[in-house]
């Protein structure tokens, strides 16, 4: 390539990389409910869209009915089934349009009863062990949402009909909080119910328990030397010891033959409660409340 192509190859890319900054795309607006995307039903909720400084105009997008309004604040004074949905926004400056922010989900709460929230086997968790929050209603839904205060977002799951449950494997004294559940419909994402009443998770801590020494166990005696040796002398141990070790060895299996049948019941009596749920008729949701004009 002669030197005169050369400078011109080097002067066109230049002035492309020029241009390509002039016409790249805007950064992205942010897109927030204030003071929570989950509104109670009738309750006030503010959008409010984010972009730079020097911005010349926003827009506001609805995009379940297709509607939008120029303006970077949308003040919602009575939450109701037909405000909710996804929201987007962006902005114009100059001829130029920003890229769409990240969808914002509105979800008005409170349309339907509140399902019910427990902990199995225990909402006392020791540290390392597991448990099971188990969301519970009355109606046919087959989505649920667990949420934690404080957690920006929710946990959810599907199960059968009337219930979801949440394992929370290996427990840290980071899982410990308030917790509450909400359930709804699949063909219905924006409409949820009254959440649960709070379940608070609490992980103990642990504990260190001193038992006494058995009467055949080895005893330390301490002999006065110049060296401070510390002997260990073991007990004859006596045919009464013996007849009383026999004796708590046949109590324990009798305990753990106990357990065994206790457990065989409970898991048949589940296995019975699941083939009634899989022959279960599925029953209708509930009706939407009417919203006032």
């Amino acid at each position: 390539m002669s030197p005169s192509l050369s400078a011109c190859f080097c002067l066109g890319l230049c002035l492309g990389r020029v241009i390509q900054a002039q016409l790249g795309l805007l950064p992205k607006p942010s897109l927030q409910a204030q003071p929570t995307s989950l509104v109670p039903w009738k309750t006030q909720v503010t959008l409010r869209c984010q972009g730079p400084p020097g911005v010349d105009l926003y827009r506001l997008e609805n995009l379940r009915s297709g509607r939008y309004e120029n303006k970077a604040v949308k003040v919602i004074q009575e939450m109701t089934p037909d405000l909710a949905g996804p929201y987007r926004c962006s902005y114009q400056n100059g001829s130029r349009w920003s890229s769409p922010s990240e969808q914002l989900k509105l979800v008005v709460t409170g349309v339907y009863e509140k399902p019910t929230l427990t902990a199995q086997p225990s909402p006392a968790v020791s540290p390392g062990g597991d448990v099971t929050l188990h969301c519970h209603s009355t109606f046919g839904f087959d989505c649920y949402a667990l949420y934690k205060t404080g957690d920006k977002g929710p946990n959810k799951g599907t199960d059968r009909w009337y219930q979801a449950d949440f394992p929370i494997t290996t427990v840290t004294a980071a899982h410990s909080g308030t917790y509450h559940c909400y359930s709804f419909s699949s063909q219905e994402p924006y409409m949820w119910s009254a959440p649960s009443d709070p379940l608070e998770l609490v992980v103990t801590g642990t504990t260190v328990t001193l038992s006494r020494v058995p009467a055949g166990a080895p005893s330390a005696v301490t002999e006065p030397s110049r060296n401070n040796i510390t002997i260990f002398t073991e007990r004859p141990i006596s045919p009464t010891g013996i007849l009383g070790n026999l004796v708590r060895i046949c109590f324990g299996v009798v305990i753990l033959i106990f357990l065994v049948g206790i457990l065989a019941e409970d898991w048949y009596s589940r296995k019975k409660s699941l083939q009634y749920l899989d022959r279960a008729v599925h029953r209708p949701l509930p009706p939407l409340p009417q919203t006032q004009k």
